[in-house]
């Protein structure tokens, strides 16, 4: 979209935008400046061995033995090679190997995803991985095949527009909890292209509803929410608007 030109013609000078976020109470919206959701990385990676049989371990360079290896050596990525201040994943979703008990596997493959809010940080983790990837393959007699790509950048509000965004649904909300800026999260949005390329702001527009059993997170086979949520979230939008344009 911003290729093809979204934000020009005429030129947007501010942008907002909300995700209805089930891990909030509706009456609520979480809003904040700075990094509010993580940059998403993916990476695919083929441990290559030499299969054989279970009780000849000696003839054969066990890929799912590499494997494991690597699976608990990534997570010293963020233990050890990221400031403790800073936030960051490492997680591997998806491991697959072996067809059968008393066969060493010759394959095994694995793939999984990294998030971090310090845009600093692009380029430093992938590296990492392929450099703990490389030296178990390396020291196990295996080699490997990595697919790394990058997703979505993190999400950065600005925090003049964020304010904004702030002192209308101060308006908006009238519940107890209203505005919460500890929202941050390590799920990522495409909405980081947008703010990369005008200022702007992403918030949350809670809309848990525990009364009424509508209350389970994204991605739960029974995921619902509270429609009057949407009502509260036009009018932030309007209001948001308005008082930009004063």
């Amino acid at each position: 979209m911003i290729e093809e030109g979204v934000l020009k013609n005429p030129d947007v000078d501010a942008i907002i935008g909300l995700h209805l976020w089930n891990n909030l109470p509706l009456g609520t919206v979480g809003v904040r400046s700075g990094a509010l959701m993580a940059a998403v990385e993916c990476f695919r990676c083929t441990v290559l061995g030499k299969g054989g049989h279970g009780a000849m371990p000696h003839q054969t360079v066990d890929s799912i033995v590499v494997s494991a290896q690597i699976v608990n050596a990534l997570q010293t990525i963020v233990a050890r090679n990221v400031n403790p201040i800073e936030s960051a994943v490492v997680t591997v979703g998806e491991f697959h190997a072996g067809t059968v008990h008393n066969v060493i596997a010759d394959t095994a493959r694995m793939s999984g995803t990294v998030r971090y809010f310090n845009p600093a940080m692009e380029g430093y983790l992938s590296k990492r991985i392929e450099q703990v990837i490389a030296g178990i393959c390396q020291s196990q007699g295996a080699s490997y095949e990595l697919d790394y790509w990058h997703l979505y950048p993190p999400v950065i509000n600005d925090a003049k527009i964020a304010e904004l965004v702030r002192s209308v649904a101060s308006d908006v909300v009238e519940t107890p909890a209203g505005i919460v800026p500890e929202c941050q999260t390590m799920g990522g949005e495409d909405m980081s292209f947008f703010l990369q390329a005008v200022p702007g702001c992403y918030f949350f527009l809670g809309s848990a509803n525990p009364a009424k059993d509508l209350a389970y997170p994204h991605h739960h086979p029974r995921f619902d929410f509270d429609e009057t949520a949407l009502a509260m979230g036009t009018e932030i939008f309007v209001r948001c608007v308005e008082k930009f344009c004063q």
